[in-house]
């Protein structure tokens, strides 16, 4: 059974995620488009669960599973869309998981919505600390239970979706206000 981990920012983590990333341009070659750095991890003090979420934008999604054999060889096993449309999904490490890819075609919400999150919390210290306060509490109270872990988030998660695209917008909205 595996543990609920949460543990305090690791400057590691980036540098496993550019290592990470020249094996995955080894696979898929030519098929991607570009990499990100995604999820906890990819936050700069947000304490997290220490398992890399690698983000690979493809031109073809349908072409992904083809290398599914040599995400193997690397040690990924690959779970398909794994309940998100749209979406290839490989897990690293079994039960003492290291990393997660989430891959998408070129032009999925998915994109920005995980990358629109991932800015809004490297901006925003308070709510990046309630953010990891509360995974924190979670994975005190459900050491063994990833599925209560999640749940316990999830109303914070959405929260933070929506005031991260609102942010967004008006981002962009202002970078183009010309007075």
């Amino acid at each position: 059974m595996r543990k609920v981990e949460v543990c305090s920012y690791s400057e590691k983590w980036s540098l496993m995620f550019v290592e990470e990333v020249e094996i995955l341009k080894f696979i898929f070659g030519n098929e991607i488009v570009d990499i990100h750095h995604i999820g906890s991890t990819s936050v700069p003090g947000l304490k997290a669960k220490p398992i890399l979420d690698i983000m690979p934008v493809v031109k073809d999604i349908d072409l992904v599973d083809k290398y599914n054999p040599e995400m193997g060889i690397n040690g990924y096993e690959p779970k398909g869309e794994n309940g998100i449309p749209g979406r290839r999904y490989f897990q690293k490490g079994g039960d003492n998981r290291s990393h997660h890819v989430h891959i998408y075609q070129v032009g999925s919400c998915e994109i920005k919505r995980h990358l629109v999150f991932r800015d809004y919390l490297q901006r925003n210290l308070e709510v990046k600390k309630s953010y990891g306060e509360l995974k924190e509490r979670l994975a005190q109270q459900f050491p063994y239970d990833i599925k209560s872990y999640i749940n316990g988030k999830e109303h914070l998660v959405k929260e933070i979706e929506v005031k991260a695209l609102n942010w967004y917008e008006k981002t962009r909205k202002d970078s183009f206000n010309v007075d």
